[in-house]
């Protein structure tokens, strides 16, 4: 067991540092082809953000882990809003843009609501679950969101997010891939001995993929979110949270369950409706307090509503 736990702490520490030189390599890459800084924050650190995410779960759906596969998105989503908002908004008040209140978090929220109705069918009578024309609609959606992007990035100036870095280009490639390769065996490591642990501990894959799974692969999310917030940057500390949500669902569920169709545990709906819920009380928290911001008590409470539920999961496995 001790072993186990050692190996998986080695697996997310070699998923987050993977996804750093990932970034690290082609945020300088991109900036080598005069792309603005804007657009690497958006696109590239978002996905950079999310590979742990899509590297577990690729894993995951390849070797016929579903409980996995939705543990990670729902639990990384709800960690995301839950905790790593609630942190980053008690270090200082979040004041957003008012295209993040009216575009980016309702997009957010209707990932939740997309999510909610494909995996339990209710278009049809089948078992629970992704299938492939569902991660096709999914991949549809996550393209309709980078087009919003992008079409925002024209009307946007260009800000200095990226710090401006001089490497060759063996440098840069070496990077990519070597952060590539940390997140393959990251990735491997986590899912196998994630599994592993469950079994031996009589624990359920619902309960390790929400929670160690989860929270393992948020630490890019945490780290760039509250590194943002304590130099005051509130739209890198929560776009990076929401772009990441919405990555996950579109994206990473669409991927995993075009790669293997995914059968639904309908436990997992409770954690659906918490990252649903959890994401109307951030719209809601626009409008109270000083508007369009996410202030301290606000914070205080998503911290709380975490914590509180995650003990009472694992109190359930006891």
């Amino acid at each position: 067991m001790i072993l186990q736990i050692v190996i998986l702490i080695a697996g997310l520490l070699l998923l987050v540092k993977g996804a750093d030189w990932l970034v690290d390599g082609a945020s300088v890459l991109a900036k080598k082809h005069k792309i603005s800084d804007l657009a690497i924050g958006l696109t590239i650190v978002a996905f950079g953000t999310s590979a742990p995410e899509l590297v577990v779960n690729t894993v995951a759906s390849i070797g016929g882990y579903p409980d996995i596969v939705f543990g990670n998105v729902i639990g990384s989503n709800n960690f995301n809003l839950f905790i790593i908002l609630g942190i980053a908004g008690l270090i200082t008040p979040l004041a957003v843009q008012s295209s993040s209140v009216w575009k980016e978090i309702p997009f957010s929220l209707l990932a939740a609501f997309v999510l909610l109705f494909l995996v339990n069918n209710y278009f049809h009578s089948e078992n629970p679950g992704l299938s492939m024309v569902d991660g096709i609609i999914l991949l549809v959606l996550f393209a309709a969101f980078l087009y919003y992007v992008f079409t925002q990035l024209k009307s946007e100036p260009s800000t200095e997010l990226i710090e401006q870095k001089d490497y060759s280009n063996m440098k840069i490639w070496g990077l990519i891939l070597i952060g590539l390769a940390g997140l393959v065996i990251g990735g491997k490591l986590v899912v196998d001995n994630a599994v592993a642990m469950a079994q031996s501990l009589g624990v359920s894959e619902k309960i390790i993929g929400l929670t160690i799974v989860a929270a393992g692969t948020s630490l890019p999310e945490l780290a760039t979110s509250v590194v943002a917030s304590m130099k005051k940057n509130n739209d890198i500390a929560i776009g990076n949270i929401i772009g990441s949500n919405i990555f996950n669902i579109f994206l990473i569920l669409g991927v995993s369950s075009i790669i293997n169709p995914l059968v639904f545990n309908v436990a997992f709906n409770t954690d659906i409706y918490i990252l649903i819920g959890g994401t109307l009380f951030l719209f809601l928290a626009m409008f109270t307090g000083k508007k369009k911001s996410l202030d301290r008590w606000e914070a205080g409470l998503l911290l709380v509503a975490y914590l509180g539920y995650t003990t009472y999961l694992v109190s359930l496995e006891v």
